[in-house]
């Protein structure tokens, strides 16, 4: 050790000698809109705008360029640093030593861990917090924060960068904060304060009780990669795990709802992945050119770099409106061809789950009578420029599935592991193990219902454990789940399931990257390039919370590549930390609770999704909205226009019975069609968007020619007024 340190003084001592831009004990560093000074202890010292002059940097809290933790709660804060341009040496109270890299890309930094010597303990590195004096809009779930002018943000460069502090799963949990952008125009009521924190709505069970204030002021926490903090502003924070290392998390996804959702015990998977090469990039910028400079980052970094329609997954004229479809397929082309839509959603045959054994599951499509395959389907709609794809369950192993029944697989996820302490023949029900384990909490954290344990290839389940010598399992049922009850030795692991809230299984990370691997070759076989992903939760299933998932979509999408696919559109339960890269809309929910188009009304669970996706730079939804063949002309064009002033995504909900008894169907078809081609061309600038995202503004668009429009607004008695010519850019 005594070695490494005169080793380390002697690189300090030659970094301050040919050190540049640093005159006064700080390295500075630039970007085309931001300046960073860096100080001899470790710590950030400004955050100073090239754009405004304004500094950023909060005073109130400091900001450490990179913490250590042991655990998820004992941080350890540099005491000193060597600095130089392209490396900095930060010391630790500990001992440790880490050497990060600094790299000024022009448009943003980027900081990367060399190396980590005397580590110790230690468990994860942190970015962070980095604190600054923004307090308007909290990109949570991105790790960014803005003012109306201003955005600073971080921007992780490897999978297991992800957003946050250490916490147990890596994942955020859910709750409303109390927070008003303008305190002046929009003060808060008495009885409410700034930052205060309030259980998520509803029964906790259903995706659109979760939310249940309708306030403005009322946000729901998205992620975990940046907060309010009423005191200074905000902050932005991001971290690496050190994978290999054992660690006990006691979690649930939604806490605060009694008798579900109840926080367990999970004695997580070890995986080879280590916190070395953690990187991030560290950017400021105006506002508007956010999405910019982060696809900037994708490509410099060779992140991956996903495209819909032939633009960046993230830029908003990629957002388009697709299709939820329900019964036979006849006119589903028809339908799509003239409403000017290319991808579709099928609900109608109904959900998907994986099973290795039966991919397809039975499922077929109804076509002019008899049922075909999928991909007999795919291949016609594919030939009219249609995507199609299967509302799936991701990763819910339910029990017909080959992986859980009749023979359990290796590799599906446990919550704890122990060993049975005697020799036991098949029939037997008295089981004696090692030890409590908390095998006496009911049930895993996402199901309250089940105790299942798996024990060779034989699934069991069990009430209970008596807390005394010798410590014996209750209740037990032997060869569940169509397993073959088996004789089993002394000392073999027996091992409890983390089961997903339907009461089926989830795999570990090892057996996650076969499903990557299994819906890649379902969809290219199948001849999609569409994909709902709901169930997204069982990323968070394994504990490596949004590592899990960032590992998911990238071998995904290189999976579908290399079998043959191209663009893959992937809607989903919920974009996250882990798939904001990946994923091209989210439109949970639907009907009035969102949007309503006859009112031009924001929705509850509508107000918090859209608040929650414009602060983190993704397209806001509408959800699913059914057709109703009462719709007026009008109300379409309220439903379009709306969706395009917001940059807005929405599945339009269709089935050939709800079409052919609309007796306006060809005048809605044909208003709808002149909308989606006039947003295709882009034809509306963004001042003309503000206008209509008021809910009063009704419109009436035409097209004059391939690449005009003429734009009218609409009175309450239905006159049209204001034309107003718009071109395609």
């Amino acid at each position: 050790m005594k070695s490494t340190i005169w080793k380390l003084a002697i690189v300090c001592i030659l970094m301050s000698v040919f050190s540049c831009k640093q005159g006064d004990g700080k390295l500075y560093l630039e970007t085309s809109y931001v300046s960073l000074a860096i100080d001899s202890t470790g710590y950030i010292r400004s955050i100073k705008s090239k754009v405004d002059g304004q500094e950023y940097l909060s005073s109130k809290k400091s900001s450490p360029l990179l913490a250590l933790y042991v655990g998820n709660d004992n941080p350890i804060y540099p005491s000193s640093a060597c600095l130089s341009e392209g490396i900095v040496v930060l010391s630790y109270p500990n001992g440790s030593v880490a050497t990060v890299g600094v790299k000024e890309k022009g448009e943003y930094i980027m900081f990367r861990l060399l190396s980590l010597e005397n580590r110790g303990e230690v468990d994860n590195v942190v970015w962070g917090p980095y604190n600054t004096t923004i307090r308007e809009y909290i990109g949570d779930m991105l790790g960014v924060v803005s003012n109306e002018d201003y955005t600073i943000g971080l921007f992780a460069g490897n999978d297991n960068t992800i957003t946050g502090v250490p916490t147990d799963g890596d994942w955020n949990q859910m709750y409303y904060y109390v927070h008003t952008t303008d305190p002046m125009k929009y003060p808060l009521p008495d009885s409410l304060s700034e930052g205060q924190k309030f259980r998520i709505g509803g029964d906790g069970r259903n995706d659109v009780a979760f939310t249940d204030k309708a306030e403005e002021h009322f946000y729901m926490c998205a992620g975990n990669g940046a907060g309010y903090d009423p005191e200074y502003g905000s902050y932005i924070v991001m971290h690496s795990r050190d994978r290999r290392k054992p660690q006990t998390i006691f979690f649930t996804l939604i806490p605060g709802f009694d008798n579900i959702n109840v926080p367990k015990h999970h004695e997580v998977e070890t995986i080879d992945v280590d916190l070395l090469d953690s990187s991030v990039a560290f950017f400021a910028c105006p506002r508007k050119k956010t999405l910019d400079l982060i696809e900037s980052i994708v490509k410099n970094e060779g992140l991956p770099y996903i495209t819909q329609y032939g633009k960046w997954v993230r830029d908003p004229e990629a957002g388009r409106t697709d299709l939820a479809w329900w019964g036979a397929h006849d006119s589903l082309i028809s339908y799509a061809s003239q409403l000017g839509v290319h991808a579709v959603q099928d609900e109608g045959i109904g959900e998907y789950y994986a099973n290795p054994a039966d991919r397809w599951a039975g499922k077929k499509i109804s076509y002019s009578g008899k049922k075909i395959p999928i991909a007999e389907f795919t291949a016609m709609a594919n030939k009219k420029g249609l995507a199609y794809g299967l509302h799936t369950l991701c990763e819910f192993l339910q029990p017909h599935c080959s992986d859980v029944s009749p023979v359990p697989n290796d590799s599906l996820c446990l919550v704890l592991r122990t060993q049975i302490t005697q020799d036991i023949l098949e029939t037997q029900t008295n089981i004696y193990v090692a030890d409590t384990s908390w095998l006496n909490e009911r049930g895993t954290w996402h199901c309250n219902t089940l105790n299942v344990l798996k024990l060779g290839k034989e699934i069991l389940t069990y009430d209970g454990v008596t807390t005394t010598i010798p410590y014996t399992l209750t209740g037990v049922k032997r060869g569940a789940y169509n397993t073959t009850p088996q004789p089993h030795k002394a000392g073999e692991m027996l091992g409890k399931l983390q089961m997903n809230c339907y009461n089926g299984f989830v795999p570990d990370m090892n057996l996650q990257d076969d499903y990557a691997d299994y819906y890649a070759r379902l969809l290219t076989d199948g001849g999609m390039n569409y994909v709902d992903f709901d169930g997204q939760e069982s990323f968070m299933y394994q504990g490596h919370g949004y590592y899990s998932a960032k590992r998911f979509y990238h071998r995904l999408f290189d999976k579908y590549r290399e079998y043959g696919g191209k663009e893959l559109r992937v809607m989903g339960s919920g974009v996250m930390y882990g798939n904001w890269l990946y994923m091209a809309n989210c439109n949970v929910g639907g009907g009035n609770n969102m949007f309503n188009p006859v009112t031009n009304e924001w929705g509850i669970q509508g107000k918090d999704v859209r608040n929650v996706n414009i602060n983190n730079f993704l397209a806001p939804s509408f959800g699913i909205q059914n057709f109703n063949p009462e719709w007026s002309v009008q109300v379409i064009e309220n439903l379009q226009s709306k969706a395009i002033a917001w940059d807005a995504t929405y599945m339009l909900g269709l089935s050939e019975k709800t079409v052919e008894q609309c007796k306006d169907k060809y005048e809605i078809f044909k208003a709808f069609r002149t909308w989606e081609d006039a947003r295709k061309a882009n034809i509306f600038p963004q001042e003309l968007k503000e206008e209509m995202q008021i809910k009063e503004n009704l419109y009436h668009l035409e097209r004059i020619d391939d690449h005009s429009w003429m734009l009218y607004s609409v009175t309450s008695s239905g006159e049209r007024i204001n034309p107003r010519k718009l071109v395609a850019r």
